[in-house]
This record gives C-alpha cells, structure tokens and sequence, in this order.
C-alpha cells in the first residue's frame, strides 16, 4: 500500500534552457526550480529517459509528512515543455493530481502568487504544450510578471531580462514561490491559496 509520503509529487520548472536565457522573466519557473533544488542539498543532473534535468528528493518536514518529489526543468525550450513533461510523468508514474506546473503569468502583477488546480493557458505556450499532452487538471504556480510597457511585445517582454527594479525583489518573490511549492505538495491545495493566493 502506498501512502502519502511514498506517493512521488513532479514539479516542472518551466523556462528555456541556455545560458542567454537565464536571467529571463519567462525562467523564473526554472529559478524556482533551481531554489527548491538548493534546499535540497541536490544538483541537477540529465534525465536518462526524458530531455530534461531533474532532482529527486523530499520536501516538507523531516518524516511523514515530508514528500517525495522529483523536481524537472525541460531541456526542450518552453514551447515543447509538454514532451519532457509527459516522459517524466511516464517514467515516474505520476498521476495529473501530483503535477505541479510553475510558470511566469502575464496577467499578475509582478511578484503576486497565484495557485490553482485546472483551466486555460492563458496564452503560456509551456502550459499549451504540457495541457496538449496531459490534459488540463495539473496544478499550476503562477508567478505574475505583469504586463508589457507601452506597445512592447509580449515576446519580447517575456524574453528580457528582469529590470534592475525588479530584481531588487526577485530574489524575495522566489523564495516565496518555492515555500508556496511546498506547501502546496505537503499541505493541500486549499492551504496553500489561503497562505500565498496574495
């Protein structure tokens, strides 16, 4: 019998692989992600199956309630992020409900948190290509990066670095949207919008 603690939790990062691509308001899944790596005490390696880098782990408090996770970011640049996505979901034998999705969203200011289980793309070509593949009832960490000044377009805001306003913060809005992660994996959904649905 599987319980909670054993039952294997995929949180994907989303962003573009590649060192010009780094510091990008549209890779702060991959931050996340990279965060949550560090807590850890793991590194990154390549993924034998799937063209992505993952960690496995717990994360949450030492014993039960801690939960085992494998943290992916997908090597496929976003727009095929459901490929690596669906390869990992495969090998590991997650089901949709242990699926976290954690993606930079237009439509929040910067910084805001918000967490859902379900619905649209809103445009995000990583979660059009992830919903193509799985089927939309994935949880989703969306880290609001706000809209495009003046007529910018939206591919270019995404794909420029976070201004040096912005990044006065960044660091603290991570943080915060990896304790948001986590609670949501070992708390419930529910708890997790109470405490960071800002």
């Amino acid at each position: 019998m599987t319980t909670d603690a054993d039952a294997v939790w995929l949180v994907a990062g989303l962003g573009n692989p590649g060192p010009e691509y780094a510091s990008n308001r549209h890779n702060v899944g991959f931050m996340v992600a990279d965060l949550l790596a560090e807590r850890m005490g793991a590194r990154f390696k390549r993924h034998g199956k799937a063209q992505a880098q993952v960690v496995e782990g717990r994360i949450g408090p030492p014993g039960p309630a801690g939960r085992r996770v494998v943290l992916a970011k997908p090597m496929s640049y976003m727009n095929l992020s459901g490929g690596p996505v669906t390869a990992l979901r495969d090998f590991y034998k997650v089901p949709a409900g242990r699926l976290v999705a954690v993606h930079d969203e237009l439509d929040i200011d910067y910084g805001v948190l918000r967490l859902k289980q379900a619905g649209g793309d809103n445009g995000h070509n990583g979660l059009k290509s992830i919903t193509k593949a799985l089927g939309p009832e994935y949880f989703r960490v969306r880290f609001g990066i706000g809209r495009p000044p003046g007529r910018m377009p939206v591919a270019d805001f995404v794909l420029r670095d976070f201004s040096a306003a912005e990044r006065k913060e960044l660091d603290y809005f991570v943080d915060r949207a990896a304790d948001a992660v986590e609670c949501l994996v070992t708390e419930g959904l529910e708890r997790a919008q109470s405490a960071y649905n800002s």
